[in-house]
């Protein structure tokens, strides 16, 4: 169990626009506003290309390796789901973002540990977080 007060921050992580591109085909969307800096820089409020949604929710679990605590020997970490999600500020390409993960809390589930995670993406020099979640995360065996 983790104490429930704990907060963590993950280590730096720039997305540029070839992780961006990848993920655009990965999933298959290829909007403007992600995979065409020339034309984003032209015809959008954002001054260029932005980075998805869901690719900046996906790098939750990148973020967790430098920012969480590693399970014990045996035990797997099962992504469960989300309570909410909600995606707060566009982030431009080239951005540095790090996660923060707070435990909100831990429950017996299913032969394992529900453990509920406060996650926040911020995005360096930016006055709002990219995205704010309740993340939760079965922990089994170990």
């Amino acid at each position: 169990m983790h104490d429930a007060a704990a907060s963590f921050a993950s280590d730096w992580i720039t997305v540029d626009q070839a992780m961006v591109d990848r993920f655009a085909d990965t999933i298959d969307d290829h909007q403007f506003i992600h995979v065409d800096p020339e034309r984003a820089k032209a015809e959008s409020a954002y001054g260029g290309t932005i980075v998805h949604g869901f690719f900046v929710l996906s790098l939750l679990t990148a973020f967790t390796r430098t920012a969480l605590p590693q399970t014990g020997q045996g035990a797997v970490e099962v992504n469960y789901g989300f309570d909410k999600v909600r995606f707060l500020a566009p982030v431009p390409v080239g951005s540095r973002l790090r996660g923060h993960f707070s435990v909100a809390g831990e429950t017996a589930k299913a032969g394992g540990v529900l453990r509920s995670y406060a996650v926040s993406v911020e995005i360096e020099g930016a006055d709002r977080p990219a995205l704010a979640a309740d993340w939760l995360v079965l922990i089994v065996g170990g």
